[in-house]
């Protein structure tokens, strides 16, 4: 069968849209299933309901990477989207034509160069993974290319500026904070180091604009069962080892002035992307929200019996206990617009109920000591501030997370606790290796004795948390439910 091209997708009879000739107006530092499921179908989608009129020129990060496979194709893949919206089934097929094709920086360093310098580029976009957003000091302007990402687009820049050509704007998609930001100070002090022009400085501060942005989107990439992929290849009419997979939802909120809502494509396409003044809040919302329900539940629903995420939304005790979590105790402590908050929470059903992702609950469960901190604790200690009582689905939550590190203690292993469910397996914690040593250490406490221990530890949450009002008794109170009479009749009990 042969691979898909824009000839092969013709004869294939695929009615959907296609733009096969556009000018470059976007160079992505990137080529993985993230971006291509995310920033490129936001700007594919574009093209089609905006009139965008673009394309996107990628670069393969490192030497190797994807860049014949996406060429062969003409820079053609196929993406489906699939998920579950309002509790229906969805799957959505899309063949991506915003992408004009790969190069490869370490072998078409000047290739890249001249692109950079066109009159029809207004956009950067990236994702490089976490570490690719870091100084590198071995990094020079001689090198062909650069090593670092930062090192490379600092040089494409200053050839820009040096060509006389107008500033870009640059979209980091990278996974920490203020990435945008974090990416300019990076560029500025390899800037000040080479020794480059006070007019380059001014260029890049007056002309360009470094966005962060938040991506929301959980992409599985390919598809793994290889008789399904032939199946769909029947049915397409075609091969495509790019073929690509994300879920239904996704947004993304792009740091920025007010005018650049105007020049995207976005709102304009209908599409959910939003320019906002600050992205903080919103990375909140997702972390408190999206992530916050993750830790809230699953240590106690895996002890119930649950091992899947999706399964979980078909419990109504613990699809209950997680919904009392989130709007009764979480959304209200937000500094978002409630409805905002409460739309994006009632997403969350949909997207935990994901028919096509067996998301399971151990791989969820690594390293909750400091999950639940990140992600619980500033709701639980905000709602106590402001309504003077404990939360009581993220009181139970926290017994849960005591039950779920010190049920059935077996044994320390080198990375690991081993823990037996109540009547089932065994099962491993995975934490740092100091918060499984403390557990291991006291295995053999009574629950007065691990509970004080644990809500005590500052090293786990920089405070004593044995100083807050009826916590300790509630908690204990909880993990003796939990521990007689299961978890799941434990989070019944606060519904």
């Amino acid at each position: 069968m042969a691979k898909l091209n824009y000839e092969v997708l013709e004869k294939s009879g695929y009615d959907g849209y296609i733009l096969k000739d556009a000018p470059v107006k976007l160079l992505q530092f990137g080529e993985g299933n993230f971006l291509r499921a995310f920033v490129d179908y936001f700007f594919d989608m574009s093209n089609e309901k905006a009139g965008w009129n673009g394309k996107i020129a990628l670069l393969q990060p490192i030497a190797q990477g994807l860049s014949d496979m996406i060429n062969e194709q003409e820079g053609l893949y196929t993406l489906y989207l699939r998920g579950s919206e309002n509790g229906e089934k969805v799957d959505r097929k899309r063949v991506i034509s915003v992408c004009s094709g790969c190069s490869n920086p370490y072998t078409e360093w000047d290739k890249v160069i001249e692109l950079a310098k066109s009159d029809d580029l207004e956009y950067v976009a990236s994702n490089t993974t976490e570490a690719g957003i870091v100084y590198d000091a071995d990094s020079k302007p001689d090198q062909q290319p650069p090593v670092s990402f930062p090192a490379k687009l600092a040089v494409l820049l200053h050839e820009r500026f040096l060509a006389g050509k107008k500033g870009l704007v640059i979209l980091s998609c990278e996974l920490i904070d203020n990435n945008g930001k974090e990416l300019q100070k990076i560029i500025e002090r390899h800037t000040a180091e080479w020794g480059w022009e006070t007019e380059f400085k001014k260029w890049l501060e007056e002309e360009c604009l470094f966005c962060s942005t938040l991506v929301d989107r959980i992409v599985p990439g390919r598809i793994r069962d290889p008789k399904e992929v032939e199946e769909l290849e029947k049915i397409n009419g075609y091969e495509d080892p790019l073929l690509d997979v994300g879920e239904v939802f996704g947004v993304w909120y792009i740091e920025g002035p007010q005018w650049l809502e105007e020049k995207l494509p976005f709102k304009k396409a209908g599409v959910n992307v939003h320019v906002v003044p600050d992205v903080t809040p919103y990375k909140k919302r997702k972390v408190r929200i999206l992530n916050g329900a993750h830790t809230g539940f699953v240590l106690g629903a895996y002890l119930s019996g649950q091992d899947i995420v999706r399964d979980c939304m078909h419990n109504e005790t613990i699809k209950g206990f997680m919904n009392k979590m989130l709007f009764e105790e979480v959304i209200p402590v937000l500094p978002l617009d409630k409805k905002d908050c409460d739309d994006f929470a009632a997403a969350v059903t949909d997207r935990f109920n994901n028919p096509f992702v067996n998301h399971e609950l151990m791989s969820i469960s690594l390293n909750s000591t400091s999950k639940w901190k990140a992600r619980n604790m500033p709701s639980f200690l905000e709602y106590i501030e402001k309504f003077g009582k404990l939360p009581a689905a993220l009181t139970m939550s926290l017994a849960a997370y005591i039950a779920f590190y010190s049920t059935g203690i077996a044994r320390r292993e080198a990375d690991s606790l081993i823990c037996v469910r109540p009547k089932g397996n065994e099962y491993k914690v995975q934490d740092d290796g100091w918060v499984l040593d403390f557990y291991y250490e006291h295995r053999d406490a009574a629950d007065a004795e691990l509970v004080k221990a644990v809500l005590s530890n500052e090293k786990m949450w920089d405070r004593d948390l044995t100083k807050i009002e009826g916590l300790y008794d509630t908690v204990l109170a909880d993990l003796k439910k939990i521990r007689e009479d299961g978890a799941e009749a434990a989070y019944k009990s606060v519904l």
